[in-house]
């Protein structure tokens, strides 16, 4: 008899099935918050601890269970939507997967206190691994407490996979917003290690977006609304002078449910592409209605990919109700019929006789160009041509920006390598080809650098080497600037504030979310101080906390590019010369950190091939 097929005990099913449910701690909060939202609760208290390791509770004033379905709920498909197959393509709420609460149990210790509405005793219950370890009468009181605690405790392979606290929590923020965008009508409270993170009060949908991500967004929403036979469909995006090339905010939600759906992103850009500069993304916010019987919902395991039958007709409507926003909102350029300060044109009569002249031009007849005055009456001085050329020698020597003066700061007492000998011992050394290039002879030949990248390349280097020396190179602002940053970007600040502040900032906390920017880097002054600490820290956002040297480069990369001489700017021989020198100096001076071509050598050699 064949011994090789068996089936699996419970509790190892249950970690399998755990697997494919529970990822991360923000896992776990997703669930436990929409069965909160699904047991009809006014107000919801999301509780977490070292970044959800410890704990992960989550309190609501819902409906509560009776021993018995307390039990229930915790076993594999157990469920309180479903009844037979058809209700499957029937359904509005979100807590349904009957192995949730199974898959939770069987990778951490759970603590569930509940009482129903109108009873006197509530009941709890512990379980630990998928074992139930007690369950008895409880004084709590009315909804559910559920209490996650030491997660992956008996899964130390998955534990020891966990990001850092700061990473964890970041991404138990991102599921938290997205329950709490759709759903205004409940409170919520976030506390992380005791402290208040996000309060959000009842409110509207507008206010409630607000209220997650500042203040300043509500001057740059328009909303819309828009009805027809196969969707409803609400929300609000961003004026076109708002789009971003980072840190842009992108909601979908679908029957109360927050989905990615890169086909109906393709209909919000297509409308705003020719407004908004290539590369830059709107922010948008998009709630759907729809039949539940013409969407599937099951295609992806954790639910955030959602398939239509009527894919074309939404894209359609999507697009157009973006587009007529926009018009409201005068996104698109309109034609300027103010006449303050025009010509006064008469209005055309037909009846009435005029007589219309042709223009008259004066003329002056006895006008000889070659006649002049000045040529006539003073003979040709070589000392008039002197005092010309003198004016455009003193144009080159124009005293070069603070720009440049930090470039050649930063070459100052730099060992000179081959290639630099190659470069100092020319007579003509740079010129500069449609404000964008820099060409340099070199003994074997000429070499063509972008400016710009040439200029990220030598800033790039000195951030990093200011990172590592710990030390930093700022310059005070006279009226310091007050960044406010979302909740997710301020819980990744603590990760990031060491690097900031060698790259030259000094930032002070100021409480909910906001910081005073006292100082920034040397060579940033026509920046807006704003605008690029926020840029630092969204291209920080995709990096875990634990890899501080990637996040450094991608820190120093960041106000490289901000900081870099644009295309275009014209340079002065100093300048370019000091940019030059810089760059040969560098050990990695062929590429940009991010693998762009910076220079490209015209040999002696190639330049004979050409004229033959």
């Amino acid at each position: 008899m064949s011994d090789i097929i068996h089936l699996l005990p419970d509790h190892i099913a249950n970690q399998i099935a755990a697997g494919e449910v529970i990822q991360r701690p923000a896992s776990v909060v997703k669930e436990l918050m929409e069965n909160a939202v699904d047991a009809g609760a006014e107000h919801v208290t999301v509780n977490i601890k070292d970044g959800g390791r410890s704990l992960i509770q989550v309190i609501d004033d819902g409906k509560g269970m009776s021993e018995t379905d307390a039990r229930m709920a915790f076993e594999r498909h157990a469920t309180s939507k479903i009844k037979d197959a058809q209700d499957l393509f029937s359904l509005y709420t979100m807590g349904f997967r009957g192995e949730a609460l199974a898959s939770i149990a069987a990778i951490a210790q759970v603590e569930l206190r509940t009482r129903l509405k109108n009873t006197e005793l509530g009941t709890k219950l512990l379980i630990s691994g998928s074992n139930l370890d007690s369950i008895e009468p409880d004084a709590c009181a009315e909804g559910s407490v559920f209490s996650v605690k030491n997660l992956f405790y008996n899964v130390p392979a998955r534990r020891k996979f966990l990001k850092s606290n700061e990473t964890e929590f970041r991404n138990i923020l991102t599921e938290f917003e997205r329950v709490a965008l759709v759903n205004p009508e409940i409170e919520f409270v976030l506390y992380h290690n005791d402290t208040v993170v996000l309060n959000l009060p009842i409110s509207g949908l507008r206010q409630r977006v607000i209220n997650i991500f500042g203040k300043k967004l509500n001057q740059r929403l328009l909303s819309f609304d828009i009805s027809t036979s196969v969707i409803n469909i609400e929300g609000f995006i961003s004026r076109t002078d708002t789009v971003k090339k980072k840190g842009y905010l992108n909601y979908f939600f679908v029957n109360g449910r927050y989905m990615r759906h890169p086909y109906f992103h393709r209909a919000v850009m297509q409308a705003y592409e020719p407004l908004i500069p290539t590369g830059e993304t709107p922010d948008y916010f998009i709630y759907m209605t729809i039949d539940p019987s013409t969407i599937d919902v099951n295609i992806h395991p954790t639910k955030t990919e959602i398939k239509f039958e009527n894919e074309q007709p939404i894209w359609q409507i999507i697009s157009s109700a973006v587009r007529e926003a926009l018009g409201k909102a005068n996104a698109v350029p309109t034609i300027d019929f103010d006449r303050e300060g025009a010509i006064d044109i008469p209005v055309y009569n037909p009846n009435k006789q005029t007589v219309v002249s042709p223009p008259k031009i004066d003329v002056n007849t006895s006008y000889n160009p070659f006649r002049s005055t000045s040529f006539d009456q003073k003979p040709y001085n070589q000392q008039d041509w002197e005092k010309l050329y003198k004016g455009f020698e003193e144009e080159r020597t124009i005293l070069p920006d603070k720009q440049t003066e930090q470039i050649n700061a930063d070459i100052q007492n730099t060992p000179f390598s081959d290639e630099e000998d190659m470069f100092s011992d020319v007579a003509n050394p740079c010129f500069q080809y449609k404000n964008r290039y820099i060409i340099t002879p070199l003994k074997s030949g000429l070499v063509l650098i972008d400016q710009n990248r040439a200029h990220i390349r030598i800033l790039y280097d000195q951030y990093i080497s200011n990172i590592k020396l710990k030390k930093t190179a700022s310059q005070q602002i006279l009226f310091p600037e007050i960044v406010e940053f979302t909740p997710a970007e301020a819980a990744l600040l603590p990760l990031l504030m060491e690097q900031i502040q060698w790259l030259g900032f000094d930032l002070s906390p100021m409480g909910n979310c906001c910081y005073s920017v006292n100082a920034l880097p040397v060579g940033v002054y026509d920046r807006n101080p704003v605008e690029l600490i926020k840029e630092l820290v969204n291209s920080a956002a995709d990096h875990d906390g634990k890899l501080e040297n990637e996040i450094a480069e991608k820190l120093a990369l960041s106000l490289a590019k901000a900081a870099a001489i644009r295309p275009g700017k014209k340079l002065t021989i100093e300048e370019m010369e000091a940019i030059a020198a810089a760059l040969f100096s560098s050990q990695s001076n062929n590429l940009t950190p991010d693998g762009k071509t910076i220079m490209f050598v015209l040999t002696d050699d190639e330049l004979g091939k050409r004229f033959k």
